[in-house]
């Protein structure tokens, strides 16, 4: 497939645009893209409508992660209202460069829940991103709220957080992961005794799960491409 015709715009759903390169990746054993990402994580917001609820997207969550000059990151994130917010997903991004969209070599997230006041970091390789991890909830945490807990949120790696079994699948993991909490705060059935998600997500996240994810999404994507 020539350049032009893979950089061809296949759908606009909210704010993101796929692009026909976007369905080779999730056809194939390839990781994923800022773009997939975004746009599941938009789906996901069109399913679960409710002001509790903010899955932040891959570009804003990279640019707090690395904003160079701490006096313009206020601006940046007041608009999230994040005070507001009960449960808060950002994806984490292990790539360094500011100046290269859509580099890095691992996904994993993290997930604020203001009930317990705590932010937990789910990584599907072995705490590949713990570094990356700590310096977002770093640069967030200070912003969840007006009160002081909400400043004094706890952080914790998941140790028990579902693991890939391939190089590539990281992203799959994160958007699984998401739907699975998005899910659980819906419900009241499926909380642990800690009133958290971690049993929820274990039995919602297999690899077979996983697995099967690529293909539900291009079928998605080409459903909705249909109704255009």
């Amino acid at each position: 497939m020539g350049k032009s015709a893979a950089d061809d715009k296949i759908l606009s759903y909210n704010d993101v645009v796929l692009r026909r390169s976007d369905l080779d990746i999730l056809s194939g054993p390839y990781f994923l893209n800022d773009r997939i990402i975004e746009f599941y994580f938009s789906y996901l917001s069109s399913c679960h409508v409710s002001q509790d609820i903010l899955l932040v997207p891959p570009s804003i969550a990279f640019w707090i992660l690395n904003c160079p000059d701490a006096t313009y990151l206020k601006e940046f994130i007041e608009p999230l209202k994040l005070p507001e917010k009960k449960l808060v997903i950002f994806p984490v991004n292990d790539n360094d460069d500011m100046s290269l969209a859509e580099g890095g070599s691992h996904w994993s997230l993290i997930v604020y829940e203001r009930n317990g006041n705590v932010f937990v970091h789910h990584d599907s390789n072995h705490g590949m991103n713990k570094i990356k991890a700590r310096k977002l909830f770093s640069a967030v945490v200070g912003f969840m709220g007006d009160s002081t807990s909400a400043s004094k949120a706890k952080y914790l790696d998941c140790v028990d957080s579902p693991q890939q079994t391939n190089g590539y699948d990281c992203g799959v993991y994160v958007i699984a992961i998401a739907r699975a909490i998005c899910c659980w705060y819906e419900s009241s059935e499926h909380k642990d005794a800690e009133g958290m998600w971690f049993s929820f997500v274990k039995e919602q996240v297999t690899s077979a799960v996983v697995s099967q994810m690529r293909k539900e999404i291009l079928q998605l994507i080409k459903g909705l491409m249909e109704k255009k």
